[in-house]
């Protein structure tokens, strides 16, 4: 990695659900004066979306009076770890208010984040799982050395706050469970102090929502993985409704060709003018535009991932920012260590203009000699 971004530390999840207004967490209080009490749920990646557990804090502060009850619904598989830390830290501040509750799963960062709860209820067929900070990075060595610094310090930044939970856990069992990617039943998480009651269960099925995601980690419960295979039940199949004879609106595919043509050019993603031509088959102005945001997005993952060679393969398989997320983690983490690449970005700039033939000074004194050696016209021996 380079020192002009931050290091971000996370869970090995790839793919993440997409949260209702692209949100993974709300927040909602109910009743008045003493009947009064706050929900929150983090249900989805934390700190995904561009939001931060900053404007979470900031959101639960908004709604906090500082009397009432808060109770904080997790089903998350993980996310950034300092975000999950700042949650965790904001939890703590509420005191004996603060109710932490696993509705179906609290990995990773979610299980550093609950912990932060006075008190944590989780369902009898609920999750939570814990193991070492995780991330990827690229540069030298020296560069990969502080890396390495950066996830010890991290790990130690784990083991405080499940300890700050369960301050009679055996530290160096706790060190071996995180280290192995553990998957805590209800009443092993209890047993351990990581929680403090065992709750009545729900449909781990409905509360999933997190996909193929679980199947990145290398332990995850094959009864778990087993219910994402489960094909979900078919929904009432609606009545079609007869739209409205109309005429179709007329398409100036020109016009829309040429639009592709004028935003790729200035957003320099000129090399995907054809792809996008072909993916949109210029069908109206809303979808072309829809492609170019997203070609844009995709443009913008690759090279964040110092992949640009693959933006182009990604936009003509029609692929958005979330999937394309998956196919880079997965370059990035195959064949188990770090790709470094060296190639440059993609260069949209015009070709050099031809330069002006420059003098040869060898061949001028050349040609100066020669003609110095030749006889003149009409001389004579």
């Amino acid at each position: 990695m380079t020192t002009q971004h931050p290091l971000r530390i996370f869970n090995k999840a790839g793919d993440q659900p997409p949260p209702q207004n692209k949100h993974w967490y709300s927040l909602q209080a109910s009743g008045e004066a003493e009947t009064r009490s706050i929900e929150v749920y983090v249900y989805g990646e934390i700190g995904t979306w561009g939001i931060t557990a900053n404007q979470f804090v900031r959101d639960l502060a908004a709604l906090d009076d500082g009397v009432s009850p808060v109770v904080v619904a997790f089903n998350s598989i993980g996310g950034d770890l300092f975000d999950g830390l700042a949650i965790h830290n904001a939890l703590s501040r509420l005191g004996e208010r603060c109710t932490g509750r696993v509705d179906a799963l609290a990995a990773s960062a979610a299980s550093v984040a609950v912990c932060g709860a006075h008190r944590v209820v989780i369902a009898s067929n609920a999750m939570l799982m814990i193991h070492n900070p995780w991330t990827y990075a690229s540069g030298d060595a020296d560069d990969l050395r502080k890396v390495a610094t950066a996830l010890d310090q991290a790990m130690e930044a784990i083991i405080a706050a499940y300890k700050s939970k369960a301050p009679n856990i055996d530290e160096v069992e706790l060190r071996r469970l995180v280290n192995a990617e553990t998957w805590l039943t209800a009443s092993e998480a209890v047993a351990l102090g990581l929680a403090d009651q065992v709750g009545e269960g729900v449909t781990v099925k409905a509360c999933l929502g997190q996909g193929g995601a679980l199947q990145r980690y290398q332990h995850a419960p094959k009864a778990l993985l087993a219910q994402l295979e489960e094909p979900p039940e078919p929904e009432p199949t609606p009545e079609p409704v007869k739209p409205d004879p109309e005429k179709p609106p007329i398409v100036d595919s020109a016009k829309l060709a040429l639009l592709i043509t004028q935003s790729c050019n200035t957003a320099g993603i000129s090399n995907l003018i054809e792809s996008l031509i072909s993916s949109t088959e210029l069908a109206d102005e809303a979808t072309v535009n829809a492609a170019l945001t997203n070609a844009k997005a995709v443009r913008d993952l690759c090279v964040a991932a110092r992949l640009p060679e693959f933006t182009q393969e990604f936009v003509a398989a029609g692929l958005g920012a979330e999937a394309v997320r998956g196919r880079l983690f997965d370059k990035l983490v195959s064949g188990g260590g770090f790709e470094i690449d060296n190639s440059l970005p993609i260069n949209d700039d015009p070709a050099p203009k031809p330069q002006a033939k420059q003098p040869d000074p060898n061949g001028i004194y050349a040609a100066r000699r020669a003609a110095q050696t030749q006889p003149a016209k009409g001389a004579r021996a």
